[in-house]
């Protein structure tokens, strides 16, 4: 499972024209399901994508996590992050999770996250969505389980 996760000032989803998620300052996570993915590899991501310290303390330094903050968390299914790109110029997709097995631990982590944090928003799994974002920093961080 890969989590990338972007410090936002801002971000939403739209799907067919109607905006299906949106947060104000937080964490824009694309999540990518793979092959072998489990609820527990999900709640060791999810646990680490809320405590990641990516937030600026009194200091200025990044010592904080979403929690601690609490800023908002905008969830976004991204098949294409599981892509293999290391030979060729086309992605392989053999390592993702079918789109059953990936859209079932998708929920499960969305309805876990919707347990342990406040302000959870999401995109819609499988649409063709339109991921709009000002990103705070820029601060980009790849997470795997």
């Amino acid at each position: 499972m890969k989590g990338l996760i972007q410090r936002v000032k801002y971000a939403s989803v739209v799907v067919g024209g109607e905006t299906v998620g949106e947060i104000n300052s937080g964490i824009l996570l694309l999540l990518g399901v793979e092959k072998g993915d489990d609820p527990t590899l999900a709640d060791k991501l999810l646990d680490k994508v809320l405590k990641y310290r990516i937030f600026s303390d009194d200091q200025g330094k990044m010592n904080l996590g979403l929690k601690d903050v609490a800023g908002g968390l905008l969830i976004v299914s991204q098949f294409t992050l599981v892509a293999d790109t290391r030979k060729g110029l086309r992605p392989s997709f053999s390592s993702g999770a079918s789109p059953e097995q990936g859209e079932k631990l998708y929920n499960y982590f969305v309805e876990r996250a919707e347990t342990l944090h406040q302000n959870v928003a999401t995109g819609r799994f499988g649409a063709d969505m339109k991921v709009s974002l000002l990103n705070d920093g820029p601060v980009t961080f790849l997470l795997e389980s």
